[in-house]
């Protein structure tokens, strides 16, 4: 298998630096809230239409709706059935609820990721979510279909920790020791870049919704696993299928992780790491890691019942009454009856749809957080850089035929989310990253849809 240093020596890119920076540093359990962003966050063409949403007197649906509407509607009827908008749960809930009144879809990673193969209909795809899940699409998309993002620079911090200048001197390192013996597990939350390594081993993406799953195949592999980056999902999944802690390795995350190298490992640190099965890059969500034991104890006393989200860590999960991904924590809310009460450990925004919908059912929902002494975050502040702005300058601009070519996403993309800076792969490494990539998410897809069909 090629080294890092081979593979980048045939690479060609294109470099797009017409965003600027935000000034904001991207760090590991921020807490912002969304509203309204300075103007010069936003990219030049998109300034006149927020300068003009700043102008409005209120952020009431009253207010915005026509507002949207004027640009909105006009862009729909241009597209019809050739246009599809698209939304994670985690965005915040205007732009969830705005993404559906304008006939959007609202769903996990893992079925995001298949809107493209499954409505080949569609010629374009408008994205209000992560960067990640945009290139997912763009990955497993038909040549005639176009992926855009509403904001280059939402982002992921547990990705950020896990860039492929991170994670391929080591796993050069670690492949150099182990051959074909090693296998990598890419988490969703990664690019495609990473994602492709997994194809390239033999391994597959997961999402949270099938990372036990991928992980019990991966173990039927017979197979030691690299697994990237959010080093609790795969913990905690390891351990569903017998993975212990005495056979797991933990390697730094980030640009610590870069920088070790087996040869700076003690004679004993080599030796476990030889007798490891899963090796857990140790990369993390600064959201799902706020949330502790107690904050689930305080919630069981009152006659919660307690959910959470498995990138949240061990003794979080052990302690809750059940832990799975947004779709999971959605269905459990669809579930339930008047009267229930329910406690959820997952992103902020996604609570705050959630307390609503439980009103509107007759029952109680709370932030696992939120307790008494508890400082409780806004929810995950990269997610949150996508507002009503984005989406209405986007659909117009795309209508007009001048939309960005910074907000197109192509297989291999990698924009940095603090300058917006956008490096493209030429079309042969991007048709190559493309290829491993779609691979190991097809793996994915093909074992994912297999356990569904089994009794």
């Amino acid at each position: 298998m090629e080294s890092l240093v081979q593979i980048k020596s045939r690479r060609h890119l294109d470099v797009d630096r017409s965003m600027k920076t935000s000034g904001i540093a991207l760090t590991p359990g921020m807490e912002i809230c969304q509203t309204d962003l300075p103007l010069d966050w936003y990219q030049e063409e998109f300034k006149p239409y927020v300068e003009e949403y700043l102008r409005l007197p209120d952020r009431k649906p009253e207010t915005i709706l026509p507002w949207m509407d004027r640009y909105m509607v006009p862009a729909l009827d241009h597209f019809g059935p050739k246009l599809m908008l698209l939304a994670h749960y985690y965005m915040g809930g205007e732009i969830v609820k705005l993404v559906e009144r304008y006939g959007g879809r609202i769903a996990d990673s893992y079925e995001l990721a298949l809107q493209a193969e499954r409505h080949p209909e569609v010629e374009v795809f408008v994205e209000s979510a992560v960067h990640f899940m945009a290139e997912t699409i763009a990955i497993l998309k038909h040549p005639h279909q176009q992926v855009w993002i509403t904001n280059p620079k939402s982002g992921c911090t547990m990705e950020a920790l896990a860039k492929e200048d991170m994670v391929l001197p080591v796993f050069d390192d670690l492949y150099e020791r182990y051959g074909d013996k090693l296998m990598v597990i890419c988490y969703m939350n990664t690019s495609g870049r990473l994602k492709a390594l997994a194809g390239r081993t033999g391994g597959a993406v997961c999402t949270s919704s099938n990372a036990f799953t991928i992980m019990k195949w991966a173990v039927s592999q017979g197979k030691k696993i690299l697994f990237v980056p959010d080093q609790h999902l795969g913990r905690n999944s390891g351990r569903k299928v017998g993975i212990t802690d005495d056979d797991t390795f933990l390697w730094p995350g980030g640009w610590q992780g870069a920088q070790q190298s087996l040869a700076s490992l003690s004679a004993k640190e080599k030796a476990r790491l030889d007798q490891s099965k899963l090796v857990l890059w140790g990369s993390y969500c600064g959201v799902h890691t706020v949330f502790q034991a107690h904050h689930v104890t305080h919630w069981q006393a009152l006659g919660y019942r307690v959910l959470v989200h498995p990138e949240c860590t061990v003794d979080v999960v052990d302690a809750a009454d059940g832990a799975g991904s947004t779709k999971f924590l959605w269905e459990a809310l669809a579930k339930a009856k008047p009267g229930d009460k329910l406690a959820i450990g997952t992103e902020g925004h996604f609570v705050k749809n959630a307390i609503d919908y439980g009103k509107q059912q007759g029952f109680t929902v709370v932030n696992m957080a939120d307790i008494p002494g508890a400082s409780l975050g806004c929810g995950c502040a990269t997610m949150s850089r996508n507002d009503p702005p984005h989406l209405v300058a986007l659909l117009d601009l795309l209508r007009q035929g001048k939309a960005p070519a910074l907000n197109r996403v192509e297989a291999g993309d990698v924009v940095d989310e603090a300058s917006g800076q956008r490096e493209r792969l030429d079309e042969a490494s991007r048709w190559e990253i493309a290829k491993d990539a779609r691979a190991s998410l097809e793996r994915m897809i093909t074992l994912t849809e297999a356990a569904a069909r089994s009794p």
